[in-house]
């Protein structure tokens, strides 16, 4: 009769640490291993996705290149304290992306520099969506970007693009797609468009008035839009994964996090769950949206305003993100792990990092 040997509960649990942690290296290794030697240029790099995207390209191995239009926006202290963590590691370069010469001059020398250019990542957004400064960046700077990049034979193009544009009604829609359609109307180098639904910071932006008694805002009923939302993190490794995966290459990609539909409500009770207050609701009707824009677009119309022209289309993009859902239900439309819980869970322990864009009635840091 064979006698089965039997080991120690506690050896054989540390021989199956040793079996995962040997494995998480070796696939760490590969990965960087595979990025090794190759140089990513990231535009936009100061943005709220842009900083996540050059720490992520840094972590992965490649030689990341970050432009940016100014570099005391990242080397004074408040920009360290804002910027840091996620550029060390990646060569700052200053340049103008809006300025089609200087940016091809940039781009011939980080060519020269490095050999060669294996991945570009656009995550250039106009900081208001109104359109003079939506064609100006999200259409003319990246087409610039794309333009640069085909001038010194880069290989691949990634374009943080947006989950909305599928119902463009917005101008800083209009002026995505614009682009969208230059970037497959090109042979010269292969791409991936990246839409995702929404980041978790956009949808934590009442924490701050949440954590000091105020009620969460939804229009309607709380009920009328649904998402799913995908991590910052998360959402900069898949962009960096598109420089190689040729499952991705010339595609448009839907791409939304692993929760289920999320309506306003459900996120104001998962917000209230995780600072530990009793739920507290302020439900604004959605026809106040029509009537704030309805008027500033008479005026504008009447006076021939630019200025309230601005302010009727900010409008438009509030009530748009108030009646439109950002959800993707398709799994092959789903990337990641965290979870909007985890989310809140996180920054009801740490607290929310401040971002001038992302971030309702908080204040900033203060300089020094």
């Amino acid at each position: 009769m064979t006698r089965t040997r039997q080991f120690p509960a506690f050896i054989v649990a540390a021989a199956v640490a040793m079996v995962l942690a040997t494995t998480t290296t070796v696939e760490c290794f590969s990965m960087h291993m595979s990025a090794a030697g190759k140089t990513a240029v990231v535009a936009g790099a100061t943005g709220y996705i842009g900083k996540w995207v050059v720490q992520e390209a840094n972590r992965q191995g490649y030689n990341t290149i970050a432009l940016v239009r100014d570099k005391s926006k990242v080397e004074s202290k408040q920009g360290q304290a804002q910027f840091g963590k996620y550029f060390e590691g990646a060569e700052v370069v200053e340049c103008d992306v809006c300025d089609p010469e200087q940016l091809t001059k940039t781009m011939k020398e980080i060519a020269e520099k490095n050999g060669s250019v294996d991945g570009l990542i656009s995550c250039l957004a106009s900081r208001s969506g109104i359109k003079k400064d939506a064609f100006a960046i999200d259409y003319q700077a990246t087409k610039n970007f794309l333009d640069a990049g085909i001038e010194v034979k880069a290989k691949h193009f990634v374009l943080l693009s947006a989950f909305c544009v599928k119902n463009p009604w917005l101008q800083f829609q209009k002026a995505k797609l614009k682009f969208e359609a230059e970037l497959q109307n090109q042979n010269e180098l292969s791409w991936t468009s990246c839409r995702p639904t929404a980041f978790m910071k956009s949808l934590s932006g009442q924490y701050d008035v949440i954590i000091q008694g105020a009620p969460f805002v939804m229009f309607g009923d709380g009920e009328v839009t649904r998402c799913n939302p995908i991590a910052e993190s998360e959402l900069a490794q898949y962009l960096v994964d598109s420089i190689t995966d040729e499952s991705r290459k010339n595609k448009i990609i839907n791409l939304g996090g692993p929760d289920e539909p999320l309506t306003m409500k459900k996120q104001g009770e998962m917000l209230f769950k995780a600072v530990g207050k009793e739920p507290k609701f302020f439900y604004a009707p959605l026809w106040l949206f029509d009537v704030i824009i309805d008027s500033l677009q008479w005026v504008a119309d009447t006076f021939q305003s630019e200025k309230f022209e601005n302010a009727a289309e900010l409008g438009r993009i509030g009530k748009y993100y108030a009646v439109e859902d950002m959800l993707t239900t398709d799994p092959s439309e789903k990337f990641g792990k965290i979870t909007l819980q985890d989310h809140y869970n996180r920054i009801a322990v740490e607290g929310q990092e401040y971002d001038p864009y992302t971030t309702m009635f908080a204040k900033a840091p203060a300089s020094e």
